[in-house]
């Protein structure tokens, strides 16, 4: 996910998009849990996808206060 795409989007599009991160990264911990997660690494793209719509959020927070 490229953070030009999620600067297009709406404050509210991002709370949305970060539900949907948190509920696939929830699903990866339960695939290591269970020992069946054949990718590891998806598991810190998903990481690093939520650190950016943290970030992009909080760009727009400050925005808004201007």
């Amino acid at each position: 996910m490229k953070a030009s795409d999620l600067r297009a989007k709406s404050a509210d599009e991002l709370q949305k998009e970060l539900v949907e991160l948190r509920r696939a990264q929830f699903g990866l911990r339960m695939q290591v849990a269970t020992q069946s997660l054949s990718k590891n690494s998806e598991i810190e793209r998903l990481r690093r996808d939520i650190a950016r719509v943290h970030t992009l959020l909080n760009e727009k927070a400050k925005a808004s206060k201007k």
